[in-house]
């Protein structure tokens, strides 16, 4: 019974992960109709700029924040200076995004090397919680905590302000939105930035879980793709809903079906898309600008 509850634990943890991964991605598809193929590259950009800061001496939540910040102004010179001027041009975005995933990957095999580099928990968070006969990593408890407070934060900024409204108005119709005289378009960067610093943020705080190589930019992204379907793009409740279920999945699945934990994600990329292709919590409204595009 211990192990089931561990495994549950490691599940939600991770399920957290993904979800500051996720969210970002979710409402950049939401938002500009761009589906992100560098957000990975943003996850491995923050977790080896909270490597280097955290192992040069300096603070796990600096680091981490750092991170992020660092994350987001990538962001914003991709969006200001490639993606805003693609709108609509899907197959022109793909392309882009693709030779910007390869060219940080090439940049990080250069600095810092093929290996996987993992870090050690921050002194504050680095003891174990007992759980029956078994003991937990309050690490990984605090990434629950963490997970819990952004998706709030992040609940509260699209449900209860202003902003929120305006983002949630453009995800129906942009055209609309626009034609009352919103600027749409300084949304959309900030959505964007907000997405890559909540990735970067994400790739620091998983460094003594996921640790970080060149090739995780891939594999990561292929994670938060399956998030966003199964939860629905749009919707922070979707991707909360999404996250923890393939993360208890994937943990699952890896321990009780080590050799086919990867093809139980995919059965549950392909059922999804088959019986519900919006997501749990997927806007139809989105779904059918992608259609169009």
């Amino acid at each position: 019974m211990d192990l089931w509850v561990l495994n549950l634990l490691n599940g939600i943890s991770f399920g957290m992960v993904l979800f500051l991964l996720a969210a970002g991605l979710s409402l950049t598809l939401g938002v500009m109709g761009i589906l992100n193929l560098a957000h990975g590259s943003l996850f491995m950009i923050g977790a080896f700029v909270g490597f280097f800061v955290f192992s040069g001496g300096g603070s796990f939540w600096v680091a981490a924040l750092l991170a992020g910040a660092i994350a987001g102004l990538v962001g914003l010179v991709l969006e200001k200076a490639f993606l805003g001027r693609l709108h609509n041009l899907f197959d022109a975005q793909a392309m882009l995004l693709v030779g910007v995933v390869y060219i940080l990957g090439n940049l990080g095999l250069w600095i810092f090397g093929p290996q996987n580099r993992l870090a050690s928990p921050p002194l504050s968070l680095a003891f174990s919680v007992r759980i029956g006969n078994y003991t937990f990593p309050a690490y990984r408890l605090a990434l629950i905590l963490i997970g819990t407070i952004v998706f709030i934060s992040l609940w509260w900024l699209l449900a209860k302000t202003r902003i929120g409204a305006i983002i949630r108005a453009g995800m129906d119709d942009r055209e609309m939105t626009t034609g009352l005289g919103v600027n749409y378009g300084l949304i959309s960067t900030a959505v964007f930035s907000l997405g890559a610093f909540t990735a970067g943020f994400a790739g620091a705080i998983a460094l003594p879980m996921i640790g970080v190589a060149p090739s995780i930019a891939w594999d990561i992204l292929l994670y938060s793709f399956i998030v966003v379907v199964v939860g629905g793009m749009g919707s922070m409740l979707g991707s909360l809903i999404g996250s923890l279920f393939i993360g208890l999945v994937d943990t699952f699945s890896r321990a009780l079906f080590p050799d086919i934990a990867t093809f139980t994600l995919y059965t549950v990329l392909v059922i999804t898309l088959l019986v519900k292709p919006s997501g749990i919590l997927g806007r139809k409204g989105i779904l059918q600008d992608m259609e169009r595009l």
